[in-house]
């Protein structure tokens, strides 16, 4: 036998002693096996191992001194050994060692001094010993390493000075080594190195001088190194640089000038630099840049003018930049732009007239940008734009003139625009929306009945649109609904009676409609209704006969419904139902003969209906039954045997 996998055999306690007589095996999977606390002696024998994982044996505190036999070995897999204090002074004799993963063994404290002698090792996966303070000095004697992950090694102070004779490293990753603060002088001769990862370190105020000789580095991270204040000019010839990383650097006040000449950078992450005041001026200098993140930049006032000249740039997030007034006017040359993401700009007055020239522009959000009074002219130019999200400007009065034209957006929102009071004719003509939300539209006081044209509709919002007095008829034609959330709008008396064509809706809410006084007949049409409902709707006095008809419903909510004095018989056939919210429901005298057949009810609440003196018979059935309040029914007389 050459290979034996016993990965995932997670009952498997012991091994048999007879183990070790495999002396062809060359592959030994054990991987989260139930193995008691030591591996078994006979482990020592397979001396034509090649690769062996032990890892996610989480009663392993000891290996064995026989490991160190294994001289063929090439990868070992200790990973997850959560118990796992120290490891066997044997294993400097693994010289053929390629691969070596002791990655989430929390409890280790220390690694063994003859590491060093694994001068084959490409590959050592540390990341995550979170007991692990010190690493031994022979890890410059590893001349072979190409990958080292020490990620999550929280309690680790220093890095051997030997580190900078890894010629061949070219990913060292230090992510979430939160005690890390100093690196050693020789990480600058570490030339072939492509991808270096400080997020979270506690690195002091500057970053190491020679960090401008890393010249093939690729990707730096150097997100939430909080104490971090400036950044070294030699950041500057790092001229293949495709990704830097500045993310939470929260007491940077300024990049240097020569950021300008990592003309590689595709990716520049300065999310969250919340004492950045400007940028330098070389940035638009940057013309392989693919993604631009400036989100919580709040102190940023202006952007500089050659950020028109980026011309491959397809998404800039400039999120919660409240302090930014206005975009440059070479904003318009940005064609390649498929993501612009302005929302929470609450200082932003106006949009560049250029803003049309954007035709790559698939995603425009500009949602809480308060201070916005209208838009530019091109604004209908946008046509391959699918989401758009004008929430909460509340000065906008008139949406614009070339929102029609949009044909392609799907996802249109344009709740808490308050001094909205109509909505252009020309938004019929987005066929393809799928999403329209106007909640909190207060001043919002017709809909046309061009609605009806927005046939791909799937979800429509228009909760808290509390100036509206009806809706039109074309809302039957949105057969493809599947959620109307029609909550609050406190002057609405009646429903169109074409909402009983809309059978593919799934979720009604009308709460807080306290002007409703009925619902339509058809209401008993919507078979695919799961939740429905009606909370507050305090002049509703009846429900349709049709109502039993939904029996596809598991949330009914008539709770305060203060007005309704009978419920349909038909109400025992809505045997999906799991919820049934009754309370406050006070002029409610008596309840449908039915309801017994509700065996799927989980909650039913029935507190403070004063106006009920019996429960009918059959209650014993609902043994789905987990909540049942009849506080303060005041009226209640007798139970149900």
């Amino acid at each position: 036998m050459t290979d034996l996998h016993l990965w995932g055999c997670s009952s498997l306690k012991t091994l048999p002693r007879g183990l070790g007589n495999l002396s062809s095996l060359t592959k030994l999977n054990l991987w989260g096996c139930w193995i008691s606390t030591r591996v078994p002696k006979g482990l020592g024998n397979l001396t034509s191992l090649l690769k062996l994982k032990l890892r996610d044996l989480s009663c392993l505190t000891t290996i064995l001194e026989g490991l160190g036999k294994l001289n063929c070995l090439t990868e070992l897999n200790l990973s997850r050994c959560s118990r796992l204090t120290t490891l066997p002074e044997g294993l400097e004799n693994l010289t053929s060692l390629t691969k070596l993963d002791f990655s989430y063994c929390s409890s280790l404290t220390t690694l063994p001094d003859g590491l060093g002698n694994l001068t084959l090792l490409t590959k050592l996966n540390l990341s995550n010993c979170l007991s692990l303070t010190i690493l031994p000095a022979g890890l410059g004697n590893l001349s072979c390493l190409t990958k080292l992950h020490l990620t999550g090694c929280s309690r680790l102070k220093t890095l051997p000075e030997g580190l900078g004779n890894l010629q061949y490293l070219t990913d060292l990753h230090l992510w979430g080594c939160s005690s890390l603060t100093t690196l050693p002088r020789g990480l600058q001769n570490l030339s072939s190195l492509t991808k270096l990862n400080l997020w979270g370190c506690w690195i002091s105020t500057r970053l190491p001088e020679g960090l401008g000789n890393l010249t093939s580095l690729l990707e730096l991270k150097l997100r939430d190194l909080s104490c971090l204040t400036t950044i070294l000019e030699g950041l500057g010839n790092l001229n293949f640089l495709t990704e830097l990383n500045l993310s939470k650097c929260s007491i940077l006040t300024t990049l240097p000038k020569v950021l300008g000449n990592l003309t590689s950078l595709a990716k520049l992450n300065l999310s969250n630099c919340s004492s950045l005041t400007i940028l330098p001026k070389g940035l638009g200098n940057l013309t392989s840049l693919t993604e631009l993140n400036l989100s919580n930049c709040s102190n940023l006032t202006t952007l500089p003018e050659g950020l028109g000249n980026l011309n491959f740039v397809t998404k800039l997030d400039f999120s919660s930049c409240s302090s930014l007034k206005i975009l440059p006017e070479g904003f318009k040359n940005l064609t390649s732009l498929t993501t612009l993401d302005l929302s929470n700009c609450s200082s932003l007055t106006t949009l560049p007239e250029g803003l049309g020239n954007l035709s790559s522009l698939t995603l425009l959000d500009l949602s809480n940008c308060s201070s916005l009074t209208k838009f530019p002219k091109g604004f209908g130019n946008l046509n391959r734009l699918s989401k758009l999200d004008l929430g909460a400007l509340s000065r906008v009065s008139i949406l614009p003139k070339g929102l029609g034209d949009l044909i392609c957006l799907t996802e249109l929102n344009l709740s808490s625009c308050s001094s909205l009071t109509v909505l252009p004719k020309a938004l019929g003509n987005l066929v393809l929306l799928m999403e329209l939300t106007l909640s909190n539209c207060s001043s919002l006081t017709t809909l046309h009945e061009g609605l009806g044209n927005l046939t791909s509709l799937t979800l429509l919002n228009l909760s808290n649109c509390s100036s509206l007095t009806t809706l039109p008829k074309g809302l039957g034609n949105l057969t493809s609904l599947l959620k109307l959330d029609l909550c609050a709008i406190s002057r609405l008396r009646l429903l169109p009676r074409e909402l009983g064509n809309l059978t593919s809706l799934a979720k009604l809410y009308l709460s807080l409609c306290s002007r409703l006084k009925s619902l339509p007949e058809g209401l008993g049409n919507l078979t695919a209704m799961t939740e429905l409902t009606l909370s507050n709707c305090s002049s509703l006095t009846t429900l349709p006969d049709g109502l039993g008809n939904l029996t596809s419903l598991t949330l009914l909510d008539l709770s305060y419904c203060s007005s309704l004095t009978t419920l349909p018989e038909g109400l025992g056939k809505l045997t999906s139902l799991t919820k049934l919210y009754l309370a406050n429901c006070s002029s409610l005298t008596t309840l449908p003969k039915g309801l017994g057949n509700l065996t799927s009810l989980t909650k039913f609440y029935l507190s403070y209906c004063s106006g009920s003196t019996t429960i009918p018979e059959g209650l014993e059935k609902l043994t789905s039954l987990t909540e049942f309040t009849l506080s303060n029914c005041s009226r209640l007389t007798t139970l149900p045997k």
